[in-house]
């Protein structure tokens, strides 16, 4: 992986990528968010945004966007989808965005329009996902709690949020990367109404369920909990591709019994 702070000849000053990595805990979706760093002393860059950099001259779009998920967070070799590009003449409009853009890249020149590619990834908030990299104090806030963030950062989760709800229409596969490997019919639910931002009826979602062939229940059950043990179930990734090879999908639009 790239230094970070190679010398600014090699940047380019007018392109950057931007990462939004969405995460669920099994109630919440979350983003992954790091810290303006530098020159705290001032008061001035404590804000928080996603996960970016401008690229080099001498790496593709592709490879920026991994290298600043290594760089800022630690994580490696995740998929990445590019699904926009924004390029406002007002992303540049906060002057303290833009002086800790400078001194962060140790630019000897004036940052003025910047065009960032955007790149959306979905995983679930493992072990492994909680020792982030320290370095730029990178951590997971929920979707509903975001403060004004860098930029236009804000507006780009929102179109992430977006875009992952057609994506999932017709790639409903993506959404089970969000869960562990065994997961309760009502982590599932709790997911898709987080996604859709819209509440599903329960007993309906369990009839949509049994009617989801690549998700299967198993003979396990949660232990020591108040309540009544739920059933846990599984993604078969297998059998998913075999049916979405013959055209089959699901999303909850499609099947107005759900709610």
């Amino acid at each position: 992986m790239k230094n970070p702070l190679r010398v600014d000849e090699m940047l380019n000053p007018h392109v950057s990528v931007d990462c939004v990595v969405l995460g669920f805990d099994g109630e919440h979706l979350k983003v992954l968010l790091v810290k303006q760093t530098g020159h705290e002393e001032s008061g001035y860059y404590n804000n928080m945004k996603l996960p970016g950099s401008l690229i080099y001259n001498d790496e593709d779009l592709d490879e920026a966007a991994q290298r600043v998920l290594y760089e800022l967070t630690g994580l490696n070799e995740l998929h990445l989808i590019q699904f926009r590009a924004f390029g406002s003449k007002n992303r540049t409009n906060n002057p303290k965005d833009i002086k800790w853009l400078e001194r962060f890249h140790q630019l000897n020149q004036k940052v003025e329009r910047i065009v960032t590619i955007t790149y959306l990834t979905m995983v679930k908030i493992d072990k492994k996902l909680t020792h982030l990299s320290d370095r730029y104090e990178a951590c997971w806030t929920d979707i509903d709690a975001l403060c004004p963030l860098a930029f236009d950062h804000n507006q780009i989760i929102g179109e992430a949020l977006w875009f992952v709800r057609q994506y999932v229409q017709t790639q409903p596969a993506a959404l089970f990367d969000l869960l562990p490997k065994r997961f309760t019919a009502a982590e599932l639910r709790t997911l898709y109404e987080t996604i859709y931002d819209r509440k599903f009826d329960v007993r309906n979602f369990h009839k949509r369920i049994a009617q989801m062939k690549y998700v299967l229940p198993l003979e396990e059950f949660q232990t020591g909990v108040a309540h009544r043990a739920a059933r846990y179930y599984k993604f078969d990734r297998k059998l998913y591709n075999k049916l979405h090879g013959m055209g089959k999908s699901f999303s909850p639009d499609e099947h107005n019994e759900i709610y």
